[in-house]
């Protein structure tokens, strides 16, 4: 299943259904799941743990060293998960000393000429499109969608189930289930037709709406917001998902498009 005009370190620990194209690049201290297809001209390199029924399409680069330049060459790996596509073209960085791993998670799709930078993470099922740039430290939940030709700031966290516009520059983290777009970058909805697909019912939409209505379209301050979501709302996953990730904001957390006027 190796092509022969392949170079794959004999170290590297490659299951034996994994077809590998020709012209691969493979390094030492590199695993491959079962029924993962490396396309041509791919470079797999040192630290890479690529996860089962995975596809890589020609010219992507995996685990290369991160463009840091605090990095000293520390051991690190890059984790992608199982049933994730990476097209042509896109990069994954290896991580620093700081978190040790960068991660993409299981069926991910890493669209071409997407970069995620070091010790990113990419939580399960989510989508990175065409050519969006993640800088450093970078955390990015489940079920997101960040359009084309974004670029992400480092330490900037998006939550569960958003959607970014496509060429949006994002600053501010972005809280989960809303939508974001304009400059600069705004909440302007929440996520309700990705929530409806993925099986939230009507009642559960509606209360992550009313919570955003505080946030983003009562003219309170965020501290005034969360005081008023505690007292009107009952304690929900999705209630206290929404709480602990404004709570634990450290760049701070998108406008409301009104707010940036």
């Amino acid at each position: 299943m190796h092509h022969p005009l392949s170079s794959i370190d004999p170290s590297a620990k490659i299951a034996r259904n994994v077809v590998i194209e020709p012209f691969v690049s493979i390094e030492k201290n590199v695993e491959i799941g079962s029924g993962t297809w490396i396309g041509s001209n791919v470079t797999i390199m040192e630290g890479a743990r690529i996860g089962k029924n995975c596809e890589i399409f020609p010219g992507a680069v995996i685990s290369a060293i991160p463009q840091d330049l605090k990095f000293a060459g520390e051991e690190s790996l890059v984790i992608i998960g199982d049933n994730t596509i990476i097209r042509e073209c896109a990069t994954v960085n290896r991580a620093t000393s700081a978190t040790g791993k960068t991660v993409v998670g299981d069926n991910c799709l890493i669209m071409a000429y997407a970069h995620i930078a070091h010790d990113c993470y990419v939580g399960n099922n989510s989508i990175i499109v065409n050519n969006v740039a993640l800088g450093g430290h970078v955390i990015i939940g489940e079920y997101a969608i960040i359009g084309g030709l974004t670029a992400v700031h480092q330490f900037v966290k998006i939550g569960d189930h958003t959607m970014i516009s496509g060429g949006s520059l994002v600053r501010k983290d972005v809280p989960p289930f809303v939508k974001a777009g304009r400059e600069p970058l705004s909440f302007i909805g929440i996520n309700s037709i990705g929530l409806r697909r993925r099986n939230f019912i009507e009642s559960e939409i509606e209360e992550i709406q009313n919570i955003y209505r505080f946030l983003y379209q009562n003219n309170f301050n965020n501290s005034q917001a969360l005081s008023k979501i505690e007292i009107e709302f009952k304690a929900s996953i999705n209630r206290d998902k929404i709480i602990d990730f404004v709570q634990k904001s450290v760049r701070g957390i998108m406008r409301g498009y009104n707010q940036n006027k």
